[in-house]
């Protein structure tokens, strides 16, 4: 493979799709570009999700400029079996067939029916011992074809244990102590086993919506409300009086969540049993941690108590280089989550320990063709002799032919016109709801965006002194004169009337929000929420420098000081209050769309 040859890398979980272009530079893996996004994983809503997660795809291949290139995606635990066979010793010439035999013993459904592959594991045993790794070939297909319509190829398929393995191994060289891998997805959670040369998974179907759909049922609110609670409030109360130091609606959030997770543990002390009685390993010594539901707070203590076993967090990212264009300081909070990329990176670049390729029909059919070009040009060779032999005959009957086409085939043809424009009527009407479906798309990755804003923000501005009481979506951000921005909702929003709009805009006009203005509190020192504002410039979200027209043909990207991002703020609280207000007001990097 070329060392300039860019791997496009696609992880596509349940509630958070991401991808990266990595190339392969002196032995190494390099992470050229980055981008992720998120849907929601509402088990209610799964009829939404091939159209969400094709919008989703079709985003972070523009944003990374990646074109139609083929990438290499992972299969997610839940979705793929996965069985470890031991075999008796044989001639290299023997195995396949035994292995084939294996898969059919193994795979609860008939071997036609699904797309498969095998590793051979090395054990140091007298046994061979092979992973098998199987989906079924509708699932699959399927999946293939929604990745093919964003415009992407296929390189290869890999199930998401195996890549996280690959990316383990890849990056812990030295790893000799018996550990556990912990990475806690949406809906499932992947147990990756690690002893020496030895390797188990096992995928629990217990996850951060599993969470959240605890949540949903315990406070009786639907599963998207319940999701932003627990972004925005959840964390995971530990024992030893913890709850006691916590207001009692977040001590109460926090034991729901406790509650649902103590399954999670009672799967992972069933599972080392399983890999100790079955497999011959060894309990772990410690555990890695990594996952999106990884950074709920106080997971990793959480952990750390109910199994009695260090824990820290799985950082795929040890051995691979970054690139300029990737921001590192994002990327270290959420290196975590990487895993299933970076492994998928190696197997593109055969760097992996684990080589599983599943490969879909379609796929499958271009490589076949691909082998046999060869043989189909010297075909086509003789071919083209003999149609020049034939076009001699051809000549005669042309005269014929023509005949046929002006008699029975107009006749036909004008028999078939009337179905035609039936069919270009029903067209129009598919294009149509088409096209309604994708405004739906639209405003629902919209409103998903400003969930992600508002949670960035809550998350980062955090301090003891300060609170923030509102974050307000505004549009026609502007550097002219004093920065204004304009309100999109009526202030008097929770008095209106139901079937009323609370927004001040016509639903005709086509509107983005461009800038946020939040709005809060500080007691004790007014540089708290200069301390705030710092922290803020690392998001991803909100934009530090906007564009100023300079002159007619020059346009400049400003930085924005601290006096320009707030708009107001006291010197000290009024007397007789508590804490004096402040406001910000700070422009998006990427605009949502309300239209």
């Amino acid at each position: 493979m070329a060392e300039s040859q860019s791997i496009i890398a696609l992880n596509i979980g349940s509630q958070r799709i991401s991808m990266g272009e990595f190339t392969s530079a002196k032995g190494g893996l390099v992470l050229k570009s980055y981008g992720a996004t998120s849907i929601l994983a509402d088990p209610a809503a799964e009829a939404a999700r091939v159209p969400q997660v094709q919008l989703a795809i079709k985003e972070l291949a523009k944003g990374l400029k990646v074109g139609s290139q083929k990438a290499a995606y992972s299969l997610s635990g839940q979705s793929v079996i996965i069985r470890f066979v031991k075999l008796p010793p044989l001639d290299d010439e023997n195995v396949d067939e035994l292995v084939r035999f294996e898969a059919q013993q193994n795979v609860p459904f008939p071997i036609d029916e699904v797309i498969w592959d095998w590793e051979s594991l090395k054990g140091g045993g007298i046994e061979t011992e092979v992973i098998l790794v199987a989906i079924k070939s509708d699932s699959l297909n399927d999946l293939n074809e929604t990745v093919s319509e964003t415009g992407l190829g296929t390189r290869l398929v890999d199930a998401a244990p195996t890549a996280l393995y690959n990316s383990l191994r890849y990056n812990y060289p030295d790893l000799t102590t018996p550990t556990l891998l912990l990475d806690i997805g949406a809906k499932t959670t992947n147990l990756i086993y690690a002893e020496g040369e030895k390797f188990f998974t096992r995928s629990i179907n217990i996850g951060g919506a599993f969470l959240t759909s605890a949540i949903a049922k315990d406070y009786n609110m639907s599963f998207a409300e319940a999701e932003n609670v627990k972004l925005t409030s959840g964390l995971v109360t530990l024992q030893g009086g913890h709850a006691s130091q916590l207001d009692e609606s977040t001590a109460a959030l926090g034991t729901v969540i406790r509650n649902s997770l103590n399954r999670l543990t009672a799967e992972i002390q069933r599972t080392t049993t399983l890999f100790r009685s079955q497999h011959g390993g060894s309990a772990p010594q410690k555990v890695l941690l990594g996952g999106g539901s990884a950074s709920l707070p106080y997971m990793k203590e959480f952990l750390e108590e109910k199994l009695n076993l260090p824990v820290e967090f799985f950082n795929p990212m040890q051995r691979v280089s970054i690139g300029k264009a990737v921001n590192v300081d994002s990327l270290q909070g959420e290196a975590h989550q990487l895993g299933e990329l970076v492994g998928l990176g190696l197997r593109a670049t055969d760097k992996a320990a684990v080589n599983i390729d599943l490969v879909p029909d379609k796929v499958q059919a271009q490589r076949d063709i691909t082998r046999r070009k060869p043989a189909l040009i010297a075909a086509s060779a003789l071919l083209l002799a003999g149609i020049g032999a034939w076009a001699g005959f051809q000549a005669m009957a042309a005269s014929k032919t023509q005949k046929f086409i002006d008699g029975e085939l107009a006749d036909e043809q004008a028999a078939l016109n009337a179905p035609a424009a039936q069919l270009q009527k029903i067209n129009k009407k598919e294009a149509a709801t088409n096209s309604l479906l994708n405004a739906y798309l639209t405003v629902e990755n919209g409103r998903m965006q400003y969930v992600d804003l508002f949670n960035d923000i809550s998350e980062r501005f955090t301090s003891t002194q300060t609170w923030i009481t509102e974050i307000e979506p505004r549009y026609g951000y502007s550097l002219e004169g004093d920065i204004e921005t304009k309100a999109l909702i009526d202030e008097g929003f929770h008095t209106t009337s139901y079937g009323k709009s609370s927004f001040k805009i016509k639903p005709t006009e086509d509107i983005q929000i461009d800038s946020v203005l939040i709005k809060g509190l500080w007691r004790k020192d007014s540089q708290n929420v200069y301390k705030g504002i710092n922290s803020l410039r690392s998001s991803e979200l909100l934009s530090f420098e906007f564009p100023k027209q300079i002159d007619k043909r020059k346009v400049e990207n400003i930085a924005l000081d601290d006096s320009t991002i707030i708009k107001k703020i006291e010197t000290a609280p009024q007397t007789g209050f508590f804490a004096a207000p402040f406001e910000l007001i700070i422009p998006l990097k990427k605009k949502i769309d309300l239209k």
